[in-house]
């Protein structure tokens, strides 16, 4: 097998050493600019680097220039020191030193400079030149790369560590600062930092794409007209670009590569990288909190940035491969759950203390209320197989912090076992792709009968009621980042990826959704009027569903990827949110729709329940919490859920709902009748007679472009309504 060393004999121009350095704490991880013995101020370093013969910190000035030192502290595996006179703004990272062995799983190259994973801020952006790898990118013979080290110096080609100003008192995001929206009423708002204020035309051009940006008024302003109670962000944390997007002159949009998860991503800061990012990061959750907004992050934990054996070495890789990694049985393998190359070793205590460390630092110190977690699924792994007594879960349910704050699990991963919808214990809610999928086949016609459509409606009782868990363990959606926007679901059935670069084989080729009758836009105006129609047909259904709601940035008013389902790595106008779409009339109709929609659901309860329905009568008048009618406007039988049909009826009744308020009186509201009809023909439906109602209001009718207001239309009941085409009627029931 190779043994070669490329670029010995040279090391980049440093100065040695940084000056004294006293032997410090080894607790906390990471550097905490502090004041040390003798009222000296500096900086404390901690590195853990549990099978590293050596530790050297690096630290560089306004030119560029290193002083290397060792850390000859070694208390439980961490490496240690305290330098006098290191205060914020200083960049820094550390050099590790041992075993080239990749046959075994060790990996320590002392020439590449290393990130410190605790790293408060970053400065730099990474590049993936040849010299940031650990071994030999470009070796002729690919198949055994990995194992020839390359020793050139990586520091030019790489970000650097920010010694921050830790100011953050533990009472800084005090409880009364927090929305603290109960999780029945709230309403996600999937975002993207630069892509939601790119092009807004309200807000500053020097703060578009940046974390002031989305604190300014003018998009604040949008949420709070919109209704939301919660911005999802995509990745924030600093993450890096592979390598095949940078040769094709690319970079990673969405930013599920991470690398550093203490640090908000540098390049959405507008006030600055040497430490300013995490300042305006705070300012940002500070003002959305106080429109009454939580901010929820999007974390990637499952894995980072240095990819398989033949990515690049930024950080973990090199600090100690084994001890971060899981490994393949031939440990120059990654075991990769994830589909990114490698996957934590969320069993280490070491690896779970820094997720959790992570966790906790972003809740406590820069204020946010939750997380989503990608691929959960490859975090409740134990040794190999998913299991629901995981460390990493059983920590998060003890843990006084992250137990109180909104924990949201992408219930998949790509490994054998891995798709786990409806398994995650209590306290946790979980994307639900069965809704997903459930609504697109309905309203584009392909679903065999509405048995799967019923129990999504009405919370996913089959998935979710079990082990005390409550309907908004469910979290609905139809769209996502990944996928169409909701306006391409209804414009293209095929991806359109050729922007991408890989020749359209990648996204997903199961979108389950239909053009109208034409490929794309533009259309003629019949098609298009029906694409809209449909539009409202799918966010009337999510905001009408029992469960927690989430939309994605600009589906409320037609944002168009125009037909690419994967648009991870297009940061222009493909992604970006474009606002001139509000400016015309047909898609500030629909914007309109849906924030009506929004508070309507804020203002009943019977449409964001906090327990499951029963579906049994609770008075002498037969009057259940649930019924479920057919057109006939007779209750569903048995044989109704297994018939094809393209038409149900959900009566929703504010009578019977569980629990009290806060004052402990009983909750009561309006009942409504939903009626969904997804027939290609105008449909008659019968409404309920007694005990169900005596007449109905139309509250909402899709049919209809413009709804600024309910339609001032009564129907008795026992009469005939007729439902349009794909059409859904809610009605508020009169008793």
């Amino acid at each position: 097998m190779p043994s070669a060393l490329i670029g010995r004999g040279r090391d980049r121009e440093f100065t040695s050493p940084v000056g004294p350095v006293w032997p410090g704490a080894p607790m906390p991880l990471g550097a905490r600019f502090r004041v040390g013995p003798d009222g000296v101020a500096g900086t404390n370093f901690a590195l853990w680097a549990g099978g590293a013969e050596r530790v050297e910190l690096c630290l560089f000035d306004a030119e560029g220039r290193e002083s290397r030192s060792p850390l000859s502290e070694l208390t439980h595996e961490i490496w240690h020191g305290f330098v006098p006179g290191v205060r914020p703004g200083q960049r820094y990272g550390f050099r590790v030193h041992g075993r080239w062995d990749p046959w075994t799983g060790a990996r320590w190259n002392p020439a590449k400079l290393l990130l410190d994973p605790y790293a408060r801020a970053v400065d730099g952006e990474f590049g993936l030149p040849p010299e940031v790898y650990g071994h030999v990118r470009d070796w002729p013979e690919q198949h055994v790369a990995d194992t020839v080290r390359d020793d050139r110096d990586s520091a030019p080609y790489v970000p650097k560590g920010v010694v921050v100003h830790d100011d953050a008192p533990d009472d800084e995001w005090a409880d009364d600062r927090r929305p603290k929206t109960p999780w029945a009423d709230s309403v996600i708002y999937e975002l993207h930092v630069r892509g939601f204020t790119r092009r807004h035309p309200g807000i500053p051009e020097e703060l578009r794409g940046t974390y002031a940006g989305l604190a300014h008024p003018a998009a604040i302003e949008h949420l709070v007209k919109l209704g939301v109670t919660a911005v999802e962000l995509l990745p924030v944390h600093q993450f890096a670009h592979e390598d095949h997007l940078l040769r094709r002159g690319l970079k990673n949009y969405w930013g599920y590569n991470s690398i550093g998860y203490f640090a908000p991503h540098a390049a959405y800061a507008a006030s600055g990288t040497a430490g300013q990012q995490v300042g305006e990061f705070k300012r940002m959750v500070r003002a959305l909190h106080d429109a009454g907004i939580e901010v929820i992050l999007d974390v990637v934990y499952n894995h980072t940035a240095e990819a398989g054996e033949l990515g690049p070495m930024l950080s973990l890789k090199g600090i100690d491969n084994r001890g971060y990694y899981r490994l393949q049985g031939d440990a120059r393998r990654y075991a990769d759950y994830t589909g990114c190359g490698n996957t934590l070793h969320v069993v280490q205590p070491h690896v779970l203390r820094l997720i959790t460390d992570s966790l906790r630092y972003w809740v406590t110190e820069m204020g946010v209320d939750g997380f989503r977690f990608d691929l959960a699924a490859a975090l409740a792994r134990s040794m190999h197989d998913v299991d629901m007594l995981s460390p990493f879960l059983a920590v998060i349910a003890q843990d006084p912090v992250l137990r109180r704050v909104k924990l949201i699990a992408e219930p998949w991963d790509v490994g054998s076992g891995g798709y786990q919808v409806g398994a995650f214990p209590p306290l946790w809610t979980e994307w639900n792709d069965r809704y997903r999928n459930a609504v697109r086949d309905f309203w584009r016609g392909a679903l065999p009968d509405v048995r799967d459509l019923g129990y999504r409606l009405s919370g996913s009782s089959d998935l979710y009621a079990w082990g005390g868990r409550r309907p908004y363990a469910s979290v609905n959606f139809i769209t996502a980042h990944d996928g169409f926007t909701l306006r391409d679901l209804v414009s293209y059935e095929r991806k359109h990826n050729e922007a991408n670069g890989e020749g359209n084989r990648d996204g997903s080729g199961d979108n389950r959704s239909w053009n109208c009758g034409t490929e794309g836009e533009p259309a003629e105006p019949s098609v298009a009027a029906l694409r809209r129609r449909q539009l409202r047909n799918l966010l009337t259904t999510l905001l009408l569903s029992t469960g927690v709601p989430m939309l994605v940035a600009g589906d409320e008013f037609g944002r168009t990827q125009r037909g690419n389902n994967n648009a991870y790595c297009q940061d222009n106008e493909i992604s970006w949110v474009d606002w001139g779409l509000l400016d015309e009339p047909g898609w500030r109709a629909l914007f309109d729709l849906t924030s009506r929609l929004i508070a309507l659901r804020h203002a009943h309860p019977v449409l964001r329940r906090r327990a499951f329905f029963s579906g049994r009568a609770h008075s002498a008048d037969g009057l259940r919490d649930l019924a479920w009618f057919t057109s006939r406007g007779t209750e569903m039988t048995e044989r109704d859920w297994y018939a094809p049909a393209a038409t149900l009826g959900m009566y929703l009744s504010g009578r019977d709902i569980p629990g009290r308020d806060a004052r402990g009186e009983p909750v009561e509201d309006d009942s409504f009748l939903a009626v969904l009809h997804a027939g290609d023909r105008a449909e008659g439906f019968v409404l309920p007679g007694e005990p169900w109602a005596r007449e109905y209001e139309v509250v909402v009718d899709t049919g209809q472009e413009a709804q600024e207001a309910a339609p001032d239309v009564v129907h008795p009941a026992g009469g005939t309504v007729t439902v349009g085409a794909r059409t859904v009627l809610l009605l508020r029931v009169r008793t």
